[in-house]
């Protein structure tokens, strides 16, 4: 039989899901390796029991939380995809005001107070359960996510890049963004978007997260070759919830 997946939101623009909705020819290959037995933006229907959960979406809310260790505890394994789940994403920016009163105040006003506004500090999605393996990016890119499905599929480990975009840069031969006079996050972000962003002249924002074990001294060279510091570029690490400590 067909392992069973099923597909999961939670707080984010659901953009990581329209890009497995948008996979075209692609969803024949999909559709023959899995049966899809829950995903909103698609269909109808569910299943008590999952072999593999994707995960989109951070956690906000008390009732998330409580939802996704209801899905946790009745998935196989589970995979966070996407920047909001794996990072905490955009979302995590109102973790920065320090007092998630104030954050109501200001995007809700006078219906701050009201009981179904209930909201916390943003959590990725393995900062409440565990995940097994991550799709990262924003949005996550459809040929890594069919990477991920037939690699799960055929009981093997998803190989997910472990070096950062600049080698990607490097290898499509493309001007480094700081020459340009543009700050980029490519030296400590992780790979395997190709390089989208900076071969179509913009900075990387570090969607992806962290590469593990960044290079700090590199960073640190970088930085000194175009005299700047990391509080310098800090206001670039908060986009995707990338920690500025990883250029220290």
């Amino acid at each position: 039989m067909k392992p069973k997946v099923a597909f999961f939101d939670f707080a984010c623009c659901e953009g990581c899901q329209l890009q497995v909705a948008n996979l075209e020819e692609d969803i024949l290959g999909l559709v023959n390796l899995v049966d899809v037995v829950e995903f909103r933006e698609v269909l109808t229907g569910s299943a008590p029991e999952y072999d593999v959960s994707f995960i989109e979406g951070s956690i906000t809310r008390p009732e998330d939380e409580a939802r996704l260790r209801d899905i946790r505890s009745r998935s196989k394994v589970l995979v966070s995809y996407g920047a909001c789940a794996a990072t905490g994403g955009v979302n995590k920016i109102k973790n920065l005001w320090g007092n998630i009163d104030k954050v109501k105040k200001e995007v809700y006003d006078k219906d701050a107070a009201m009981p179904h506004l209930e909201t916390y500090p943003t959590k990725a999605v393995h900062e409440v359960v565990k995940v097994d393996y991550f799709v990262h990016g924003c949005p996550i890119t459809r040929s890594e996510f069919l990477k991920v499905v037939k690699a799960l599929v055929f009981g093997t480990t998803p190989d997910i890049p472990q070096y950062p975009v600049c080698v990607e840069c490097k290898m499509l031969g493309n001007e480094c963004m700081y020459d340009k006079g543009g700050v980029c996050l490519g030296p400590v972000t992780r790979a395997g978007c190709n390089a989208i962003c900076p071969s179509n002249n913009v900075s990387c924002e570090g969607c992806r997260g962290a590469v593990p074990n960044p290079n700090n001294n590199a960073m640190h060279e970088v930085l000194a070759k175009y005299k700047l510091s990391v509080d310098d570029i800090k206001r670039q690490f908060t986009m995707y919830a990338l920690d500025p400590e990883v250029g220290k």
